[in-house]
């Protein structure tokens, strides 16, 4: 079902603008519902607000109305910098204009950074019930609903990137794969966790199957199985144990290797666990969650990895958390940024959190990678991509 589609899946749309540009009510003409407060009262809208909806031909999508982007008050500035950094993170960003002003520097800005960032927007001017102007951009109406499906169709003509996979572009029908998935106490109660279960979903949707094991069950289904499986997928914390087990001429990954390679960051992750060789005492070293839950006593951000980083290096480095969309505009002060997967971001908010570090020269990789690289197993778990 379309609403039980991931927020990280989804097609992300994002409604730019200045304050009373009619932007809160035409999302609600878009979704059809009374998402966003209304009023004639400029500057209504103080944060972002979010639906989620089905809009064909794009498929599940969510919606962004944003505060305006001419508050110039000391909060306002604030909340412009919140509503930046949505657009920095949106597939398509709709730009809205009211008939009743003159285009400006705002609207202007906001196509510089979609052009800057390569995102698809659409210009359109709103209340043209009220007023009617000559121009090539397209007019409509939130409030009689003029040219809103003629919008919705050129909203669903801005396709998201081409399809990545993890696996899916090399899987043949009927291909074995054993996936190891540790069942400890970081493990969710009842349930395997998101990265397992879109690559287990990706198996099954190519007409391969899957082997489901904990760690200490590996080596008895190896044993026991009639032919060998085309690739062996462990959780990354579990690397050192899975990789003495599984034999040499079996290939051997990761759920975040593989991350890494539908989020299209792989090469510049194994790159960047290649400066673990040179961390120095006092070196910061950025560790990134992408989702908010509670970090257990045991935690792999800020437990597990670090303590990893202090015995790989022998060294002492300084180490800063951040988690959910907490990530620093300016990386230039660390040494190295370590990521997690990102399965609950979308596909833009890597991407642009790798370009980030890209533009600055700083290394950057994820969990997995930098446990394989510590492990001395990098280039066995990346080589066949």
């Amino acid at each position: 079902m379309a609403e039980n589609t991931l927020l990280s899946q989804r097609t992300h749309i994002g409604i730019f603008g200045k304050t009373n540009s009619g932007k809160s009510s035409l999302i609600n003409a878009l979704t059809s519902q009374s998402v966003s407060i209304v009023s004639d009262v400029a500057g209504t809208t103080t944060d972002p607000v979010m639906k989620t909806m089905e809009l064909l031909p794009l498929g599940p999508v969510a919606i962004y109305d944003t505060p305006g982007l001419d508050d110039f008050s000391e909060l306002g500035e604030k909340r412009i910098k919140r509503t930046k950094n949505i657009l920095s993170n949106c597939h398509i960003a709709l730009i809205v204009m009211s008939v009743l002003d003159e285009k400006d520097k705002t609207e202007e800005e906001v196509i510089k950074i979609c052009k800057e960032k390569n995102i698809p927007f659409i210009e359109v001017y709103n209340k043209c019930d009220l007023k009617n102007i000559e121009t090539d951009i397209l007019k409509v109406s939130a409030k009689t609903g003029e040219n809103i499906d003629k919008l919705k169709e050129l909203l669903g003509s801005l396709k998201k990137e081409k399809e990545t996979f993890f696996l899916g572009d090399t899987i043949k029908e009927n291909d074995s794969y054993i996936l190891v998935t540790p069942i400890d106490e970081s493990a969710p109660k009842g349930r395997i966790i998101l990265p397992q279960q879109q690559i287990l979903r990706e198996i099954l949707d190519n007409k391969a199957y899957a082997t489901v094991v904990q760690p200490k069950q590996l080596k008895s289904v190896l044993e026991n199985l009639k032919d060998k499986p085309k690739l062996v997928i462990t959780d990354s914390q579990a690397f050192k144990e899975v990789s003495q087990i599984v034999p040499k001429d079996i290939e051997l990954t990761s759920f975040s290797i593989l991350f890494a390679r539908k989020k299209g960051n792989l090469e510049q992750s194994v790159n960047g666990a290649n400066t673990l060789d040179t961390i120095n005492d006092g070196d910061k070293i950025l560790i990134s969650e992408g989702c908010t839950h509670h970090r257990q006593c045991n935690d792999i951000g800020t437990v597990k990895l670090p303590n990893l980083i202090r015995k790989y290096t022998g060294k002492q480095p300084e180490f800063v958390y951040t988690s959910g969309k907490e990530f620093p505009d300016d990386l230039s002060a660390y040494k190295l940024v370590i990521h997690c997967g990102g399965c609950m971001l979308t596909d833009k908010e890597v991407e642009n959190r790798y370009k980030s570090a890209l533009e600055k020269g700083i290394p950057m990789t994820n969990y997995g990678i930098a446990i394989a690289k510590m492990n001395g197993i990098l280039e066995r778990t990346t080589k066949m991509f």
